[in-house]
């Protein structure tokens, strides 16, 4: 449903742009959530692009528009937008989405707008820039509510009312010290229904949850998610509050890294296929499938070794594809289930052991099950009682092996400090095929010999 009304969102932009139907258009600019726009940019030219934005009277709305628009077509579309206009949009949006725009800009560019900006609004987003992106101070938002331990619950309603109104999450209120030091959280809920003259110090929950500056981002995203909070102070090495990460940032961060992930998995870089260009996709694929191509050599020359025994008993060859098959296929399900865990935290290196045996039983399972239908497929096909036992005994070790080696290689590269997500694929696939057809020729070598 939801994929419908995009496409006949998309579709009737791009027949009232070719119309000119400037009235219809104002009307779906001015109806049609940011994100949406942003995805119909997607599929519109550059020209195109303009006249669509041309048409927001709506400042807000442009910096919306802008912070959601991909990394490659933001910045072909403010390649040739003036300094000035681009200013005028980032002085009405958040300082964390500001930052964060400036980053993909080139740096003259960058360099430009944050002098033209109001010094204010400069000065917070030069501080955030200090930041890596992927770490808790490069997401963070320097807009938050932040009060004095010794303030009553009287003045910091009143603070809120004067000088907090546009704070982008004020259901938590950080309670500080002299030296602007964390020191406890009150809820908005908390604040409203105690004693106006009851001093802030007395009610908050110095028991709270905080993360440093420095804090890779994946690591921000699993605290929140694990504590169910709306959002996560972020403090310096002192402890002194500099800013907050909320909920929406730490949603884009999961969607991001599992995105990631997965495409590092399947060997294809962390791009999106859309954003690459020919050459890049030929460049980022190429080592992993040149890692697959080196397993499949090495397992021909193990099946070489075997020639005589693949001549004398021909039949071995019409079962070593779905041998070689429900192993590799044993060993992805493992090390997907695995990578996952690794990265989302559901799994630790603290379970090595337990993971691996875990994998070890159910591949050693799921092999006797396949193992002795595909037994009697041999049975009843060949009427072989041998031939039955090696096909049997060859997919329980090659799917128990797999799933040992689908556990084992990722827990061990995580160990290493190597990232699973990348290099997993390639060992997993090309040890799998190897020792799967090591053992089945050698399992077929000793007991058809008999």
């Amino acid at each position: 449903m939801f994929h419908d009304r995009h496409t006949i969102l998309v579709e009737s932009i791009k027949r009232l742009l070719r119309r000119n139907a400037l009235p219809h258009l104002k009307k779906i600019v001015r109806k049609t959530h940011a994100a949406d726009l942003a995805d119909a940019f997607r599929h519109i030219g550059l020209a195109d692009q303009k006249r669509l934005f041309g048409l927001m009277n709506d400042v807000e709305q442009q910096g919306l528009l802008l912070s959601e628009l991909e990394e490659s077509i933001f910045l072909e579309f403010i390649r040739e937008m003036p300094v000035d206009e681009i200013v005028r949009i980032l002085d009405e949006m958040p300082n964390d989405d500001v930052a964060d725009l400036i980053g993909l800009m080139p740096p003259e560019t960058a360099t430009a707008v944050l002098e033209k900006m109001e010094k204010e609004g400069s000065e917070e987003v030069e501080g955030l820039l200090r930041y890596s992106d992927d770490t808790a101070g490069g997401i963070m938002t320097p807009d938050f509510v932040a009060l004095s331990q010794d303030s009553t619950a009287k003045e910091a309603i009143e603070s809120l009312q004067k000088e907090h109104r546009d704070v982008e999450m004020p259901f938590y209120l950080y309670v500080v010290d002299d030296l602007k030091r964390l020191v406890g959280v009150i809820s908005l809920r908390q604040l409203v229904v105690v004693k106006p003259d009851t001093r802030l110090k007395d009610i908050m929950n110095p028991e709270l949850v905080s993360v440093q500056t420095s804090m890779d981002q994946e690591e921000v995203a699993k605290i929140v998610a694990r504590y169910d909070i709306l959002a996560v102070p972020v403090v310096d090495e002192t402890g002194v509050l500099e800013g907050i990460v909320t909920v929406d940032d730490v949603i884009d961060i999961f969607r991001m890294e599992a995105t990631e992930d997965i495409l590092k998995m399947a060997g294809v870089g962390d791009m999106f296929v859309e954003t690459q260009t020919i050459m890049g996709g030929i460049r980022i694929r190429l080592p992993w499938l040149f890692a697959s191509c080196l397993g499949g050599i090495l397992a021909f020359y193990v099946i070489s070794g075997f020639e005589e025994t693949l001549i004398k008993y021909a039949y071995l060859a019409a079962f070593m594809p779905v041998i070689a098959g429900m192993g590799g296929n044993v060993g992805t399900q493992s090390s997907t289930i695995v990578v996952r865990g690794l990265a989302t935290g559901r799994l630790s290196l603290g379970d090595f052991w337990r993971v691996i045996g875990k994998e070890l039983l159910v591949g050693l399972f799921l092999g006797i099950v396949y193992g002795t239908l595909i037994g009697l497929v041999a049975e009843l096909q060949y009427s072989i009682f041998m031939l039955n036992i090696v096909v049997a005994l060859a997919m329980v070790s090659s799917m128990t092996i797999a799933a040992f080696m689908g556990a084992l290689v990722p827990l061990g590269l995580a160990r290493m400090k190597i990232d699973p997500a990348v290099a997993t694929g390639p060992f997993v696939t090309t040890s799998t095929d190897v020792i799967t057809a090591f053992l089945y020729f050698t399992i077929a070598t000793k007991l058809l010999d008999m």
